[in-house]
């Protein structure tokens, strides 16, 4: 969908933009000490460590003619510094965004049962947990949320309309939808939604037992429940796996270096590269649970990020087949960095490279073409069977000798 540019809208963006940046600098410039060192230097200015950029900060909480919130201020500062790198990875967050990504996540939510990637126009919802609210409202993956209530989610953050999608347990939240270019509003209702983080089920094709193994995210202590998954698998006689990673967004690169672990004997899993560091490579642990049985790795364009990395080492390795679409091309990772006045910046800080030296984003923090799939397949809408699972299934049991 496109967008229409008016000039004279543009012309004030740009002001709010320009004072964004301002503001940022006047809170920086004053607290040189909440940056990492290497972005210290650079803001001291006027003699005794009297900035110009604290002097001006000043003079706005103290001067202008109504009162204005310096912490407000400092916020939509450090908003708009980061908003100018033009990196949908990077982000700063105020305190109470902080404190609330810090709390430790519950395993039932209250929300419809989803999971999204955000896009200019909306979110994607790359995945619907079965028998969830969103499931029972009729959202199918691939749906692009463009409002929820009369809210637009066009340009905003994934945080923002996942927040808003969630609420009191019971209630509705009223979504539009777009759906093969035709525009749908459904209402499903609030409910807490059990998400495990990895589950499996025993699957028969042509009397070849396939371990089908589900895993949604690379959360702390992930892999290692994904870990006795497969051994659960294994122990009821699996003859080959499916790992199905499709609308995994990722997560900790420690968790995928585990993940990745438990089917590669040995050898490297991926490179980290880092402005002003040495290349860092990760390889396999040692401690390989399932090194030869066959597997095949389910993907599409919600899988991404740690899911990216244990799927091209995987594949890069020859250790297992790809089925599905192209993953989603995420090629840099994040850092979390605390700042004096309770909030973060959360920003890029390197690029990964696949065993083969890969890198799967688009140059930079651009999106790219993802992993190419071994086998290509993918869902329909006029299916109501899953259509990547059974070609994954068909796949993988052709391996087994």
């Amino acid at each position: 969908m496109k967008r229409l540019h008016i000039p004279v809208v543009g012309l004030i963006v740009g002001v709010v933009a320009a004072m964004a940046v301002l503001l940022a600098g006047i809170w920086l410039g004053g607290h040189p000490g909440d940056l990492p060192s290497p972005l210290r230097g650079g803001f001291f200015e006027g003699r005794d460590n009297q900035t110009v950029t604290e002097q001006a900060l000043n003079i706005l909480t103290t001067r202008y003619y109504r009162p204005v919130d310096r912490s407000s201020l400092v916020d939509v500062g450090l908003t708009g510094m980061v908003a100018s790198l033009d990196d949908p990875y990077s982000r700063y967050l105020d305190p109470p965004s902080y404190r609330e990504r810090n709390q430790p996540s519950p395993p039932e939510q209250v929300g419809i049962g989803i999971n999204v990637v955000s896009e200019p126009d909306g979110l994607r919802v790359v995945n619907v947990l079965e028998n969830s609210p969103a499931a029972r409202a009729g959202l199918m993956s691939g749906d692009l949320i463009t409002k929820v209530g009369a809210i637009s989610l066009a340009d905003r953050s994934d945080d923002f309309g996942i927040d808003l999608i969630r609420g009191p347990a019971g209630t509705r939240v009223k979504l539009t939808v777009i759906r093969d270019h035709t525009q749908h509003v459904i209402s499903p209702e609030r409910a807490k939604v059990v998400v495990p983080v990895a589950t499996w089920q025993m699957l028969d094709f042509n009397h070849v037992r396939i371990g089908h193994l589900k895993f949604t995210g690379f959360t702390d202590g992930s892999g290692d429940k994904l870990r006795a998954e497969v051994k659960a698998a294994l122990a009821a006689h699996a003859q080959a796996l499916i790992l199905d990673l499709r609308g995994n967004g990722g997560g900790l690169i420690s968790e995928a270096i585990n993940v990745a672990s438990a089917f590669i004997a040995n050898g490297e899993i991926m490179s980290a590269k880092e402005r002003g560091r040495p290349t860092r490579v990760y390889t396999a642990r040692g401690d390989a649970i399932a090194a030869k049985i066959p597997l095949v790795v389910l993907v599409d364009h919600g899988t991404a990020s740690s899911s990216e990395i244990v799927t091209a080492a995987l594949q890069d390795h020859g250790r297992a087949k790809v089925v599905g679409t192209h993953t989603y091309g995420k090629g840099v990772f994040q850092t979390t960095y605390g700042l004096n006045n309770g909030g973060a910046l959360d920003i890029t800080i390197g690029e990964f490279f696949t065993p083969e030296g890969r890198n799967l984003g688009g140059g930079g923090a651009s999106q790219g073409a993802g992993i190419t799939p071994d086998v290509y397949a993918s869902d329909t809408s006029t299916t109501p069977n899953d259509d990547i699972l059974s070609v994954g299934e068909r796949t993988v049991a052709a391996e087994v000798q």
